[in-house]
Order: C-alpha cells, then sequence, then structure tokens
C-alpha cells in the first residue's frame, strides 16, 4: 500500500464521476494489474465447458480412454490455474479498494486541516464522521469495476464468440439478452441513486445530532435536557429507518433481478440448445458445452449488476465528498493571480537587506510592528500589554477576530493589510486565544505542548504563568495524566487554564487572549493576571476582559462603545475620567465603585 501519510494528490472535485476516475488514475499501475487478474480470470471460467465438451465428444462417447483421461487432466489443471488466479485478482483489487480509501481519508483530513475554524461553520461533525466512515467504503467498493467489471465484459465477448462457433442462434440471443439486462435494471439503479441520496442526508444529519448529545450529555443530564434530546434523536432515527426500509426494497428488486433474470437466461438459453441437440444440429458434447457456457455468463452478469449498484451507491457518496472538497476557507489568501496576497517571503525567512517591510502591502513586518484595526480605532503597540474593555463584550471579540484575521476587515499590520498577508505567516505570528479552542485526548502534557515537545522547565513556567499548577497537582499522574476530549474530565476553569498555558508556552510574537479569566475565582484570576504580565513581559499582548485585577497590570486600555474607541488610557485613568468604564468594570453604581475597587487589588 506505500506510505499511508504520503501526500494523496490533487482530487478532481469538478464532479463525482471525475472523482472516482481520478481514484482510478492514481494507481494506473494496480488497476491495470487487476482489470487483466479479473480478465483472465473470467476468460478462464469459459475454458472448462469447452474441455468437458470435448471429453465427452472424444473420449467419452467414443470410449477412447487416453482421449478422456487427457482431456480430465487438462480441465484440472485449468480449474487449479483458475484458482490462483483468482486468488492474485481479490488480492489485487482488495488493494485497489485500499488504496481509495485511505487516499479518500487523507484528503478530507487535509481539507477539514485546511478549513480550519470554517469547518463547523459550513459542515456538521456528524457529516464529516459519515464521510470518512461510510461514504469512503461506498466508494472504494465502486472501483471494483475496473477488475471483475473488465472482466465480465471480456468474458461476455469470449462466451458470445464461442457460441458463435456452435450456432448462431444461441450467439445471437446472448448478445441481445444481455443488454436487454441492463435496459430492465437500468431504472432501477437510478432510482436507487435518489432513495440513497435521501438516506445519505438524514444518515449525516442523525450523526450531527448523536455528535453533539455525546459532547453536550453532561450540560444536558444538569438542565434536565437529556430525555427531549433522546427522543429528538429516537424520532430521527425511526424517520432513518424508514428511509433504509425504502433504500432496501429498491435493493431487494436489484437483488432479486441480480439472481432471477441470469437464471431465466440460462434457461432459455439451455432450452434452445436442447432443441439444436434434439434436431443433431449440434453434438451432445456442445450442448454440454452450450450449459457451460451459459452457467458461467452468470457470473460476468451478476458482476454487471453488482457494478451498476456499486457505482450507483458510490457516485452518492463521491458528491458528498465533492461537495466538501468544494468549501473554501473564510479567511484564505487572495489567489496571487488576482493580484493580491502575494506570497512573498516574511518574518524570520525575510532578507534582513529589505529592512522593515511594513509599508509594503502582502508582506508581514520583519520585526515588531503595530497591529491597527481601522474599524473601532484599536491600535496595539509592539512590546505592551493593551486591553480591550467593551461595553458589550461581543464588541471587544470582533476587533480580537479582525487583528487575527479571522474576519474580513482593513486592519493592518506595520501598514499592510492583514488580508494581502499570507495566512501562514499571520497564523506563525498571531496567536488567538479564546475559551472555544480545542483540547485534544491525550495527556495533559501534550495538551499543553501542541505541536512541539518542549523542555520540562518551559512547559512548568507556562503552567504557573496561567496558576494552573492545582490542576497538575490535582491529577493522579501529573503532567501525564489522560485528558479526555475537550477536557471534559476538568472543569470550566481548569481549561481556561489549561488553554492559556499552552498559548503561553507557543510564546507567539503577538498573543490575543479573550477573557482569559472569565470562569476563575479572584485569588485565581489575581495570580493569573500578575503570571500573564510577567510572561508576557516585552511581548506584545492584546486581552479582551472587564476584570479588574487584569486592568490593573494594562499598559494600555481602549475602552469600546457601539463597537468604536470611546478612550485610551491606563486603567486608572479611565476609572477616574469615564463614568460608563467605572461602572462596567466595577459592576456597581458610581459612588462605591472606587472603594470596592480598592477592596479587589488589595
Amino acid at each position: 500500500m506505500g506510505d499511508t501519510y504520503k501526500d494523496p494528490g490533487t482530487p478532481d472535485r469538478r464532479s463525482a464521476a471525475r472523482y472516482l476516475w481520478w481514484l482510478v488514475t492514481s494507481q494506473p499501475g494496480r488497476v491495470a494489474a487487476g482489470a487483466l487478474w479479473g480478465s483472465v480470470w473470467m476468460a478462464g471460467l469459459t475454458l472448462p465447458p469447452y474441455l468437458l465438451s470435448r471429453a465427452i465428444d472424444d473420449g467419452l462417447a467414443p470410449g477412447d480412454g487416453p482421449a478422456l483421461w487427457g482431456w480430465s487432466g487438462a480441465l484440472l489443471a485449468v480449474g487449479v490455474a483458475n484458482a490462483l488466479v483468482g486468488l492474485a485478482r481479490h488480492r489485487t483489487m482488495t488493494r485497489v479498494r485500499m488504496d481509495a480509501t485511505f487516499r479518500t481519508v487523507r484528503v478530507v483530513v487535509r481539507q477539514a486541516t485546511t478549513l480550519g475554524a470554517t469547518l463547523p461553520h459550513r459542515i456538521t461533525a456528524g457529516e464529516v464522521v459519515t464521510i470518512g466512515i461510510s461514504d469512503v467504503i461506498a466508494m472504494s467498493q465502486a472501483l471494483t469495476v475496473t477488475g471483475p467489471g473488465v472482466g465480465a465484459a471480456l468474458a461476455y465477448v469470449v462466451v458470445a464468440g464461442l457460441l458463435m462457433s456452435v450456432s448462431p442462434v444461441l450467439a445471437a440471443v446472448v448478445l441481445l439478452g444481455v443488454p436487454l439486462l441492463a435496459v430492465v435494471l437500468g431504472p432501477l439503479l437510478g432510482r436507487l441513486q435518489g432513495r440513497e441520496a435521501a438516506y445519505r442526508e438524514r444518515q449525516g444529519a442523525l450523526a450531527a445530532r448523536f455528535v453533539d448529545i455525546v459532547g453536550g450529555l453532561r450540560v444536558l443530564g444538569g438542565l434536565g435536557g437529556k430525555d427531549v434530546y433522546a427522543a429528538r434523536y429516537r424520532r430521527d432515527s425511526g424517520r432513518l429507518r424508514d428511509e433504509g426500509y425504502r433504500v432496501g426494497a429498491v435493493t431487494s428488486w436489484i437483488a432479486a433481478f441480480g439472481v432471477g433474470l441470469p437464471a431465466l437466461f440460462l434457461a432459455v438459453v439451455t432450452w434452445l440448445a436442447a432443441r439444436l441437440a434434439a434436431r443433431g444440429e449440434i453434438s451432445l458434447g456442445e450442448l454440454v458445452a452450450v450449459y457451460g457456457y451459459t452457467a458461467v455468463l452468470v457470473v460476468p452478469v451478476w458482476f454487471f449488476i453488482e457494478g451498476g449498484y456499486d457505482v450507483s451507491r458510490g457516485l452518492v457518496c463521491a458528491r458528498r465528498v465533492v461537495r466538501f472538497l468544494a468549501l473554501e476557507p473564510e479567511h484564505a489568501d487572495a489567489d496571487p493571480r488576482s493580484g493580491a496576497g502575494a506570497h512573498a517571503p516574511s518574518g524570520a525567512g525575510a532578507d534582513p537587506a529589505d529592512g522593515d517591510n511594513g509599508g509594503t502591502p502582502g508582506r508581514a513586518p520583519a520585526s515588531p510592528a503595530p497591529l491597527r484595526d481601522p474599524a473601532s480605532g484599536v491600535e496595539v503597540v509592539p512590546g505592551s500589554l493593551t486591553a480591550l474593555v467593551g461595553a458589550r463584550p461581543s464588541d471587544a471579540v470582533e476587533v480580537a477576530d479582525r487583528l487575527g484575521r479571522f474576519t474580513a476587515s482593513g486592519a493592518t499590520w506595520g501598514g499592510a493589510r492583514l488580508d494581502t498577508i499570507p495566512l501562514r505567516h499571520i497564523r506563525d505570528r498571531v496567536l488567538v486565544a479564546d475559551n472555544e479552542a480545542d483540547l485534544f485526548a491525550g495527556t495533559l502534557r501534550d495538551a499543553v505542548e501542541g505541536r512541539r515537545r518542549r523542555e520540562d522547565e518551559a512547559v512548568e513556567a507556562a503552567i504557573a504563568a496561567a496558576a494552573a499548577q492545582d490542576i497538575v497537582l490535582g491529577l493522579p499522574d501529573g503532567l501525564d495524566s489522560d485528558l479526555l476530549g475537550q477536557g471534559r474530565n476538568l472543569s470550566g476553569g481548569q481549561r481556561q487554564r489549561v488553554r492559556l498555558a499552552r498559548a503561553l508556552l507557543a510564546d507567539p510574537e503577538i498573543l490575543i487572549a479573550v477573557e482569559p479569566t472569565s470562569a476563575v475565582d479572584a485569588h485565581t484570576e489575581a495570580a493569573l493576571a500578575a503570571g500573564l504580565r510577567t510572561a508576557r513581559a516585552g511581548r506584545t499582548t492584546l486581552v479582551t476582559t472587564t476584570s479588574p485585577l487584569m486592568l490593573e497590570h494594562a499598559d494600555t486600555v481602549h475602552y469600546l462603545v457601539d463597537g468604536r474607541t470611546e478612550a485610551v488610557g491606563t486603567h486608572r485613568e479611565l476609572l477616574a475620567e469615564q463614568a460608563g468604564y467605572r461602572a462596567l468594570v466595577a459592576r456597581g453604581t458610581e459612588d462605591d465603585e472606587p472603594d470596592r475597587y480598592e477592596e479587589a487589588v488589595r
């Protein structure tokens, strides 16, 4: 199978049929071998009837013992050889299907990674799961037609030729009978595609609901909503079952025709051959051969029917995959051919001779430079700790999204618009840490370290800065303790601190932290605010918060009203000058807020 993790290539996303064809052309040697083995195997099935007829006509009828033993030995040898060829065919086609399965999985995973934060906005988790499990299997099964399917076509031609040497009438019946089967089954296969598509839609929706229930089971149980969601799941699964019955009804007719029509076809040809033998137009051995040829023809006819069914299902699933692959990231780089988003080197990879390229469109600044958001008037000065305080929390979050290039805007970095700078350069140097970031299953160490292994001292320092030492001490194996997906075995405040520790350990040039202390108590919040200040000393940091304990450590605070900067200054300056700011951060009346704040700081 080769390297499971190698580049799967660029899929053809223009249509479902083209995608399946891409799976075929991605492994031409293996597919050609499968077609060869399948053709040899199918053609080999036509030899035993011929050898049997010769044994009857040349050995059994005239009583010629040596001829009978000779033809019988040849029949045995052909049977053994064809069995070995069948093994090679099956092994090769299994590898073809496995390659198609793994190739599609790699393509889907790569697309999911490329979409990033766009993924949950455009497609449900259940849909991705269904694509990665059932769809890939159905599509890989459709590739079986490249082996036995090709061999079936060859066997059809060979049998027709052999029957032509016996009787042109029988050959004509065979040549006309098989296309007639396709005419009968065609409408059923078309109907099956419609039923499969409807079933597939419901299956994806039900999988999405199941993922939602599992992910929020603890919350649902606490709110008393578990029974409600269970009832909805029961209702939707009943609808899926009914849709499955409709698919099964069509599939049962196809299966019935797959067994019944070839048997009827065999009976008609055998009846005609028996009449010809009775009139003396063909010999007894030729009658046996005709029966054998027609019986052998049942195999390729069955493969035709089975292949049509597999391709029909494969096209339905491929449409889903193609639709998923057609999704584009919401904030992808502009096409260089359009004149925007030139992929020039930046940051550490920039030529030092270029100096500070902050004013050059399409290039990230080579050295720390200000981040500016024209929509709000916010400016983040390099090397400082800046805080955003919004009368509406969503206003501060929107500014963070714009400065992190998670939302289209006119935000700039050192004079260059963010949307003209290659996204990979921004992601390498600007990190937005929010409270919805994923925590993957693994150890606590894995969750904090991220994609790179770090020294124990660095990990411990980040955990201390995030005031998360109690989490490590409270787990049985410390940093090596198991962490469930999304940190479900931690409290909300613990998950928040683990996410912050991970962000601090990453040590980005610019850190944008969204409400980093919203789920912790006052004591922990004070320790966390001091730790963040110390850990990010001399580094550019932006936090959105209304916590006076955090705001006390900020160099600059932007007070937002209706999404625009109302005032800029230190925390104490704004407390003294802005009544709205005092009311917001102290959560009390204007008269007693200064006293309450001083008490909180002490």
